[in-house]
């Protein structure tokens, strides 16, 4: 059974639809039993081990330990606990606990009695605890131990199971925890379970058609209800409404379709949003439920391109992993609107939900910000489990489209990602394989003929869903970046829908490099792209530059402004996130792919995508992190300037470089870069841009270094800046001449003993107390706690630094 949140209203008593946020205890470990979570306890005795703490929800069991480099993190049981008052307004209601989200294998119980289990993740799911209450309330322990409150425990589970999605083999953090909101909701003896609203165009945009349907939840079998229906502007002016009597309230029923003249059209820069609020009256008690609509036309054609209302869109997406520095998968609503709200301001208008239902905050700000999206079921490696496995994929399959059914910005259902990858089974089947990827495509078209199906890099079923993704990473896993074009056209006429998900490459945040701009200037010189940065296999070869990155961006992005059929692409991924199979990468455990940090730092590839999505002009000069610049005396070097803007003046140390204008297919950077030298020493850049009257600008400073250095001698450790109790340190590596080691990238173990504490396990380039450096230099925080402590930097073969944190 899968709820909604009811708005129910009864004349004597208010709505009543709270979220359970505060007073739980948590446990990281499994239990020898339910009564070990209830059992009574007095302080000291055994009883009391093991101990519980305090935390509130949402809470991920793996905030920590997803990016602890000195482990894996934690796969097994936790447990919740809390004590609940009820006072259910209604004298037939339903009391009821509605998960968002918790992973992967919960169990919920009131006192002793286990009232229900759900296995899957990422879909939403309601249990029913009525009876269990009704029950409880008998016991004489429910005044004498609990005084009058509700014993609630809840066990969640993220061990490895082969009969589970998604696979362990996923390059991601399987998280365990109640990581989303919980609901507790009062229902009158009559609700709604779910509302369906399909928005159609029709009379070529003149008029606009709602369907709505709904799903009642109707325990005591209530014959009939009085029924209405309104419909709302973004502005809230009434445009629609109508009232019936509804019989037969046990299946799916059709509410009413009503009619919208001159609709207006939901589109990525115009997200106009209907809102439809249905309303069953039954005796006493009133149910309301609503949900958003936008009314627009999608259409894949044949071998491209993409329309949204009947003109040609290019998709200019990204993807998102619902993870997050300190909390993992237990993002506030605060922390995902912000991730989103960088989203658009890069200029995204597209973005498939990686791999997996997200919470549905994340599809409403998608239908709000004008953010289209592709989300997919978690069937992601491994290969093709039992009859358990196959049934936990449909029915999340199933949740997902019926519980995000109505968002106008939905548009593709992913049935599965990288299933040609084998490893959990004794054999690798693919005519099973494709079996079942035909099953889930034909179900999804049944529950919705209106969207389409997807899934990406599985070559053998490319044919079975509406739209296939191939894996091409041109520049990072396979070829030179300059190839792009050539592996797409390749793979574009393999299929009938071609839409290429996922390109794009690791960066390290703060590691800078000349070499690419040297290359640059090669390419620039003798225009031969036939051997421009001939790197076989960056992943492997390379050190995760930003400066690699950004070129690599930047060509793929220029390539895309002129292929007027592609459907459009969707870079991976938005933010840096936890995945278990990368304990070696500068950040360990931690996928870099990120354009920006997981605590949402910039890195420098977001301008780039800024420069070639967003309409609000920005400017950005590329080396805001980059403290040192270095090559000989008087040598040109490379100044590459991001914006949007029609054109740019450059000044260098005060001095104007020359005025360019802006032509996306003068690489690099849009024709926004120029030759310079530098002074040794200081040096201040400076940027003008003008798009129309607007003019925007930017400013960096930086030293130039032309001294060469040697090994890494030894290591210095400083304190660098101190806020609010928070003081920040930095490790640099110099030779014996005390030059600094620019092209270093040793590890380095940061340490610290006394009252403060590292500020750590944050899977950041300054956030992780095992990392690489960038360019000789490291960084950490740590919060003082009104002490004094000792910070330590190790690294092998250098001697250990020492720095004391007064109080």
């Amino acid at each position: 059974m899968i709820l909604l949140i009811c708005f129910c209203q009864h004349s004597l008593y208010a709505q009543k639809s709270l979220r359970l946020e505060n007073d739980w205890q948590f446990l990281k470990q499994d239990i020898g039993g339910i009564w070990e979570a209830v059992r009574p306890v007095i302080k000291n005795n055994p009883e009391a081990v093991p101990v519980w703490t305090n935390v509130t929800l949402p809470h991920c069991a793996n905030a920590d330990d997803a990016v602890d480099p000195d482990g894996f993190y934690y796969q097994g049981a936790s447990w919740y606990r809390t004590q609940i008052s009820l006072e259910n307004p209604y004298a037939k209601g339903r009391t009821l606990l509605h998960f968002e989200g918790a992973g992967q294998k919960t169990t919920v119980y009131i006192y002793t009695t286990e009232v229900a289990s759900h296995v899957g993740g990422y879909d939403e799911w309601t249990v029913d605890i009525t009876d269990a209450v009704e029950a409880f309330k008998k016991n004489p322990v429910y005044q004498k131990q609990f005084k009058g409150r509700i014993p609630v425990s809840i066990r969640t589970d993220n061990s490895r199971d082969l009969e589970m999605i998604p696979s362990t083999l996923s390059d991601f953090s399987i998280y365990g925890g109640i990581y989303r909101h919980i609901n507790l909701v009062y229902a009158p003896p009559l609700s709604f379970d779910k509302l369906f609203v399909a928005a159609k165009v029709e009379n070529k945009s003149r008029q606009g058609k709602l369907s709505v349907r709904a799903r009642f939840f109707n325990p005591d079998n209530i014959g009939s209800a009085d029924i209405s229906v309104k419909v709302t502007d973004a502005q809230g002016k009434l445009v629609g409404q109508s009232r019936k009597k509804l019989v037969g309230l046990n299946k799916d029923a059709q509410l009413e379709e009503i009619i919208i003249e001159a609709p207006r059209l939901w589109s990525t820069e115009n997200p106009d949003l209907y809102t439809v609020e249905a309303i069953a009256i039954n005796g006493g008690d009133t149910c309301r439920i609503s949900e958003q609509a936008g009314f627009r036309t999608t259409e894949f054609l044949s071998k491209g391109p993409f329309l949204l209302n009947g003109k040609r869109l290019l998709l200019r997406g990204t993807h998102r992993h619902e993870d997050h520095a300190g909390v993992a998968a237990a993002m506030t609503d605060e922390m995902i609107r912000n991730e989103m709200l960088l989203m658009k301001e890069m200029g995204a208008n597209f973005i498939r939900l990686g791999h997996y239902q997200q919470s549905r905050y994340v599809l409403k700000l998608c239908d709000s910000l004008g953010i289209l999206v592709w989300e997919e079921i978690p069937w992601c490696r491994g290969g093709l489990g039992g009859r358990i496995y196959k049934e936990q994929a449909k029915r999340m399959l199933t949740n997902m489209i019926e519980q995000h059914y109505s968002h106008p910005s939905a548009i593709i259902w992913g049935l599965g990602n990288e299933n040609d990858w084998p490893g959990d089974f004794t054999s690798f089947d693919t005519s099973a394989i494709k079996r079942f990827m035909t099953e889930l495509n034909d179900l999804s078209h049944q529950l919705d003929p209106s969207r389409k199906t997807a899934i990406r890099r599985c070559d053998f079923c490319k044919e079975i869903p509406d739209i296939y993704s191939p894996s091409i990473w041109a520049g990072w896993y396979r070829g030179v970046y300059t190839d792009y074009k050539e592996f797409t056209k390749k793979e574009f006429s393999k299929v009938n829908h071609f839409l290429h998900v996922e390109w794009g490459g690791d960066s390290h945040a703060g590691r800078h490099s000349e070499t690419p701009d040297i290359a640059l200037q090669q390419f620039m010189h003798n225009n031969d792209t036939a051997n421009f940065i001939k790197s076989v296999k960056a992943a492997k070869d390379g050190d995760w530059n930003e400066s690699y990155i950004c070129n690599l961006v930047d060509w793929h992005l220029k390539e895309q402004e002129k292929m007027p059929r592609l459907t459009g692409t969707a870079a991976w991924t938005f933010k840096d996130f936890s995945t278990p199979i990368r304990p070696d990468n500068p950040v360990p455990y931690v996928n870099q792919k990120g354009v920006v940090e997981r605590d949402l730092t910039k890195k420098e590839a977001f301008y780039v995508f800024q420069s070639y999505w967003a309409s609000r002009p920005m400017v950005h000069i590329y080396g805001h992190a980059a403290s040192i610049r270095w090559g000989k005396k008087n040598e040109k070097k490379l100044v590459k300037i991001y914006s949007n803007c029609d054109q740019a003046e450059l000044f260098v140390n005060g001095k104007s470089a020359g005025v360019k204008k802006r032509n996306s297919q003068d690489y690099p950077a849009a024709g926004y870069h120029w030759e310079v030298a530098f002074a040794n020493g200081e040096n201040m850049i400076h940027v003008v841009a003008r798009k129309g009257k607007e003019i925007v600008t930017d400013t960096i400073r930086f030293q130039y270094e032309t001294a060469s250095w040697g090994k890494v001698a030894k290591a210095i450790l400083d304190k660098i800046a101190e806020t609010d109790g928070e003081v920040t340190l930095q490790v640099k590596l110099v030779d014996d001449q005390g030059h600094q080691c620019l092209d270093a990238a040793n590890w380095v173990r940061f340490g610290l003993t006394g009252d403060g504490k590292l500020i750590d396990n944050l899977g950041t380039s300054t956030g992780s107390r095992y990392v690489q450096v960038c360019n000789g230099v490291a960084r950490i925080k740590i919060k003082k706690n009104n002490g004094a402590s000792v910070a330590s930097a190790m690294l092998e073969g250098i001697s250990t630094v020492f720095i004391d944190i007064k109080k």
